[in-house]
């Protein structure tokens, strides 16, 4: 395959799989993104700058490369633009899904049209287009609206705009915010789903369909949908798996998916299963290129790209056993031999100061730490999956040893952030938005009652902690319990490891005012710690 290219969608972290795999397969790769500094541009054989979004430059650019470059292939992982991917590759010739199918995997609307028209279980939606939003607060919209329900831009990924409306005063908010993070400018309202949520990965091709991960996902922080990380394999029974393999099935058939990857994100709701959304392309997340090729020993990214390519990919294949599902597809799943954890690592609002702890590589299980905040960096806490400061990701023989490794790291590591940044304090005095409440929460899962009892306790006892003593001499009485001590933050740092943290970091320091320490602690963790002490 020496004279043959490739032609990759993206420059990012998560396209370096797809890079590299077209690279051992001998494709000459190249690869075209907005951004000419992105991470993975030294490693293209040939760059090009195209904006992603632009499909009939896109496309000019494959035509030419066909003619000049033999292409083989036109790919993405971890974009939104995998309609992008099909439009160039049906004015090229190459295999690819149909682009009528990647844009009914693409736009929310029409996937959800393609659902009702299949019976394919997904939730009930209604379309609200920019310049006719003032409509949500008629009569006729409201009659159709139920709380809780969900906001999503129709063509975004991320979780970017996406949230969940608890009543009719955060309703005008979210749709406006939702509407800011969608390209053509439409959004969807929809019910809201209740229970607990997976990724699935899966390649269709030649009338198959094969099950390539299969992982918990971890969702914080309403009314916002945090993926704090995910696990694989999944620990659900094999008669939910099942369930919820068949209806992912049948939603990528709806869809006219029929060559490539497909990506479920799917919940088992007291109703059984329920589609959220999938896309025609490999998920990001680290779950592709990452979690699964560790706990499966396959590399995922070569084989779609051998697909594409219209080869057999024969490891996968080697690897594979058939599943008692009936359907439009021949059901196939690749097997894990470990687990594999990814975890993030987040921030309350701030500029950093400084980054601690990111010398944890040779922690046992752990495989990799991508920082994405660093010094000088303004951070926030997340409404969205691309506001995280960091991943951990773990690989062991069994789930409890990933997923401690994973918290293990992020324990330890600490974004001090700089001091007298109005966007700190207010966080950390507890100012919320009329249209965010409970958001964004204290760092640590303590009760209304104990944290009401400690802002008691720490008024009536306020004065200044001395300089250069230790903190834990110092615990507020309805704190310093073990109980208390060992509740953890939303970093895995637990009330007793932070006090030990800040007195490691700050065994120097002035005078502390003892009730703004404890206010900042409860609420910002080490971070609002070390504010403190500034």
């Amino acid at each position: 395959m020496s004279s043959k290219s490739i032609l990759i969608l993206g420059a990012g972290l998560m396209q370096k799989p797809a890079i590299d795999s077209a690279k051992s397969l001998g494709l000459k790769v190249f690869v075209i993104d907005a951004n000419p500094d992105a991470l993975c541009v030294p490693l293209a054989d040939v760059f090009k700058q195209i904006d992603l979004k632009d499909r009939d430059k896109i496309a000019e650019y494959a035509v030419e490369l066909k003619e000049k470059e033999n292409l083989v292939s036109i790919f993405t992982a971890g974009t939104d633009f995998s309609a992008n991917v099909a439009y160039a590759s049906e004015k090229t010739g190459l295999l690819s899904h149909s682009y009528e199918a990647a844009l009914n995997a693409s736009d929310k609307t029409l996937m959800r049209n393609c659902f009702d028209k299949a019976k394919v279980s997904s939730p009930k939606f209604i379309k609200i287009e920019r310049n006719r939003i003032c409509e949500i607060l008629t009569p006729e919209y409201v009659s159709k609206i139920t709380y809780p329900c969900v906001v999503k831009p129709v063509d975004n990924m991320g979780a970017r705009g996406c949230r969940m409306i608890r009543d009719k005063s955060e309703l005008l908010f979210s749709v406006e915010e939702a509407i800011k993070y969608s390209r053509s400018g439409n959004c969807i309202l929809e019910e809201y789903m209740c229970g607990p949520e997976f990724s699935i990965d899966a390649l269709v091709y030649d009338g198959t369909m094969t099950i390539t991960g299969f992982a918990d996902r971890h969702i914080y922080y309403p009314p916002y949908f945090i993926e704090m990380g995910h696990t694989m394999p999944t620990d659900i029974s094999n008669d939910k798996y099942m369930e919820l393999v068949k209806t992912f099935a049948d939603g990528v058939h709806a869809l006219g998916l029929t060559r490539g990857a497909a990506k479920a994100d799917i919940k088992y709701t007291e109703n059984g299963p329920m589609i959220g959304e999938i896309a025609a392309r490999l998920s990001g997340g680290y779950m592709s290129g990452w979690t699964y090729p560790y706990s499966s020993d396959l590399n995922l990214t070569k084989a779609a790209i051998q697909i594409s390519c219209g080869l057999t990919p024969d490891e996968l294949e080697a690897n594979r056993h058939g599943l008692p599902v009936d359907g439009h597809f021949k059901l196939y799943q690749a097997d894990s031999k470990n687990v594999s954890a990814e975890r993030a690592w987040i921030s309350i609002p701030g500029i950093v100061k400084k980054v601690h702890g990111l010398d944890a590589e040779n922690t046992e299980y752990v495989k990799h730490i991508f920082p994405r905040a660093k010094e000088g960096d303004k951070v926030c806490f997340p409404r969205n999956n691309v506001e995280k400061c960091g991943n951990v990701i773990s690989v062991a023989d069994t789930r409890e040893r990933a997923v401690s490794a994973c918290e293990k790291v992020i324990s330890g590591i600490i974004l001090e952030l700089e001091k007298d940044n109005p966007e700190t304090e207010s966080f950390l005095m507890g100012n919320n938005l009329f249209n965010e409440k409970d958001f964004p929460p204290y760092a640590f899962n303590l009760s209304n009652s104990v944290i009401e009892e400690m802002y008691e306790e720490v008024a009536q006892k306020d004065f200044m902690m001395p300089a250069n003593i230790g903190v834990k001499n110092f615990i507020p009485e309805c704190l310093n319990k073990p109980e208390i001590l060992s509740v953890k933050d939303w970093n895995y740092i637990s009330i007793e490891k932070t006090l030990e943290l800040f007195d490691k970091l700050k065994n120097e320091h002035k005078e502390i005012p003892y009730r703004k320490f404890w206010t900042y602690l409860v609420r910002g963790g080490i971070q609002g710690a070390l504010y403190a002490a500034e």
